[in-house]
């Protein structure tokens, strides 16, 4: 299920979004403070962050800042409290992939949320991150000179762990994206197929984070 976090402070705002967001089949997290905004988008296993400039604790445009210096490709829609030019240059200046002006129908979010997240998986057909190169039209795996084919669970398990590069991603996550309904509740698949990805990839290059979950490694 495609995962969405609300960055949003404003409760009217946030509820009429979320249910919305949720009618629509995406599961979706809600945070209302920058701090947990850059966090969460940064250890979550999103796949798109909607993000309010006028958050407490850091505002909506640092949270951003930060996030593309980290070198986080996560897709971003602005939600503005103002239309004026300086501000949406701003958003599009600091890395924001598109944005909305409130008040906004939903009926114009959805089409955002629905363009940006197509955008984002169709825009390459090549993921990358330190020596593994994956392709996604042949199922294989490339780390340096070495190039092995992967199954269709191993090559969506890896591709999953390249579209949150550096970021920890649950057990409970990877079935989601992974497997979908497609699992039993307390199934240790996530494991086994980690363990057939550090045979054919490297050992290293999956980190275990006790109680965490793991963590794809740059090497």
């Amino acid at each position: 299920m495609t995962a969405i976090l609300i960055a949003e402070d404003e409760p009217r705002v946030s509820s009429f979004v979320r249910k919305g967001l949720s009618s629509n089949g995406y599961s979706v997290t809600l945070v209302t403070d920058g701090r947990s905004a850059y966090f969460s988008a940064r250890n979550g296993g999103f796949d798109l962050m909607l993000l309010d400039t006028d958050l407490p604790g850091m505002d909506g445009f640092a949270v951003l800042r930060r996030l593309r210096a980290d070198g986080s490709p996560l897709p971003v829609v602005m939600l503005m409290s103002r239309a004026g030019v300086a501000d949406t240059t701003a958003a599009l200046e600091e890395g924001a992939d598109d944005y909305v002006v409130k008040p906004f129908r939903f009926e114009d979010l959805l089409a955002r949320v629905r363009l940006r997240l197509t955008a984002g998986r169709a825009a390459s057909t090549t993921l990358a991150y330190g020596s593994l190169l994956l392709d996604l039209r042949t199922r294989r795996a490339h780390v340096g000179d070495y190039a092995v084919d992967l199954s269709a669970r191993e090559c969506k398990l890896a591709e999953t762990f390249l579209r949150h590069p550096g970021q920890v991603l649950s057990r409970e996550q990877l079935l989601n994206q992974v497997w979908g309904r497609d699992h039993e509740t307390g199934s240790n698949v996530v494991d086994v197929y980690v363990r057939y990805l550090r045979r054919k990839l490297g050992a290293n290059r999956f980190a275990t984070l006790r109680g965490m979950g793991y963590r794809l490694e740059p090497i």
